[in-house]
């Protein structure tokens, strides 16, 4: 089908949607760019990609014949994502939730010869640019894991022990405080020293996000034990506030790297939740023939 040939009712509004989506994604990125971009290079993928999304809204614009205003509200929402999570987690966020748009140009592509063409360059092109943009926080992501993963493997299975061994929720509270403390500081330590043998960059940036890291995953994971007072429910919110800990930064890492969400959740979640019920087992083992009594 030619440009400015007469279409139909449906067609018609398959295209509008197709314009929505691409002016919208538009003011999207040129918001980011103003904004959140300072790095000169990151500026250059944005404005890029931006100029593409304005180039597929003026082919669209061909058929119908009319100007479509974007969505403000998602240009909001995406901008304060971006902002608060981070230019690479924000970009690649939208960039995954255009499903919607994928699926309005392989319903047009047999009547509209250009959108297998646009429906490619959104697939592939949009993603290598994305691959470029560099974030200095995604530098320390993996120093980040490193921290989090120790602290919710190591807390989940101390509190789990304690819980059984200790049965009283203040006691439980201030072991495990202190054993996270020092086990932060011992992490942070290591980190420093592998990075350093290692001769890689940021050294010491690298070790301080591991223990910043380990730290308030320590804390997230004791204060249910600070809130209440049968040692039971604070154990299973414990575990509860695990599960949305691994749920949340799995489902971050995920977008921002590209990386298999359902994998990584399930690993994390079954080695944490294994060592705390081993260590739940060890603590009723440790009470019952140490005949601890507190």
């Amino acid at each position: 089908m030619e440009k400015n040939s007469e279409i139909s009712a449906e067609l018609r509004k398959k295209l509008l949607k197709a314009q929505e989506n691409e002016i919208t994604e538009y003011h999207v990125y040129k918001k980011l760019v103003h904004h959140l971009a300072s790095h000169d290079k990151n500026r250059k993928i944005l404005l890029d990609i931006a100029a593409d999304e304005k180039r597929h809204y003026d082919y669209w614009k061909g058929f119908t014949g009319v100007d479509v205003k974007p969505r403000r509200h998602t240009i909001r929402k995406f901008y304060w994502i971006a902002k608060i999570l981070g230019l690479t987690f924000g970009a690649k966020l939208m960039e995954r939730g255009e499903s919607q748009a994928q699926v309005v140009y392989n319903d047009i592509a047999g009547e509209v010869s250009g959108a297998r063409q646009i429906s490619e360059e959104e697939d592939q092109h949009e993603k290598q640019l994305l691959e470029m943009i560099h974030e200095r926080s995604l530098d320390h992501a993996d120093s980040i894991v490193l921290g989090l993963n120790d602290a919710l493997v190591e807390l989940t299975g101390a509190l789990a022990g304690l819980t059984l061994a200790l049965q009283n929720t203040r006691l439980i509270a201030i072991a495990a405080l202190i054993t996270g403390v020092a086990a932060s500081l011992s992490m942070a330590a290591s980190e420093y020293l592998s990075k350093k043998t290692e001769g890689a960059d940021h050294v010491i940036s690298s070790s301080v996000h591991t223990g910043i890291a380990y730290i308030i995953t320590v804390a997230l994971l004791v204060a249910p034990y600070f809130i209440f007072t049968n040692y039971y429910v604070a154990l299973g919110a414990t575990l509860i506030m695990a599960i949305f800990i691994i749920l949340a930064f799995t489902y971050y890492i995920a977008i921002a790297k590209n990386l298999s969400f359902r994998k990584r959740f399930t690993e994390m979640a079954a080695l944490s939740l294994s060592v705390a019920a081993i260590s739940f087992g060890i603590g009723y083992l440790i009470r019952h023939f140490l005949g601890v009594d507190i």
